[in-house]
């Protein structure tokens, strides 16, 4: 089943994710760049971006203009580790109970009736899903690092984590 192999690679995103979330300093409008996001709206968006991968699992589409809802705040790694915790296994009970047929059924995203994304489920789960929790996580490493917060290791050792190199 494709779910299964997917199911391999969400865990280890999701090891991953959750130790970067765990070493994430108590400095919410900390930005390296004046056009960068705050910490305190970066962090509290990757620990939240589990919902957006439910809906990817569960919905056939996402009008980011009416679906309102709430942003998770800022309060704590431990905070953002209950709600990443919690979002990482909806997505993982859902992704293991979706059958292969469904990986090919269009699924589409858009901001007040205007087009953002259109595809397959499968290219949603892994371009608007995964990859963005991939490119969120690093960008999250960079404010970590410029904060001389220790990184954890991801795809090999960090130079905070050498293993022995």
């Amino acid at each position: 089943m494709i779910s299964d192999l997917l199911l391999l690679e969400f865990d280890e995103e999701a090891k991953k994710t959750r130790a970067m979330l765990e070493r994430v300093p108590l400095k919410a409008d900390y930005t390296p760049h004046p056009k960068s996001m705050p910490l305190g709206k970066l962090a509290p968006h990757v620990a939240e971006l589990a919902g957006f991968g439910l809906t990817i699992l569960t919905t056939p589409e996402l009008d980011f203009g009416s679906a309102p809802r709430e942003r998770l705040p800022f309060v704590s790694p431990e905070q953002l580790l209950k709600a990443f915790d919690e979002g990482a296994a909806k997505v993982r009970a859902a992704l293991k109970n979706t059958p292969d047929e469904a990986w090919t059924e269009s699924w589409k995203l858009s901001f007040q009736g205007k087009p953002i994304f259109s595809g397959s489920r499968f290219l949603a789960y892994r371009q608007m899903f995964m990859n963005h929790v991939v490119h969120h996580r690093a960008q999250l490493g960079v404010y970590l690092r410029l904060n001389d917060t220790p990184l954890p290791a991801t795809y090999g050792p960090s130079a905070d984590d050498r293993m022995g190199f």
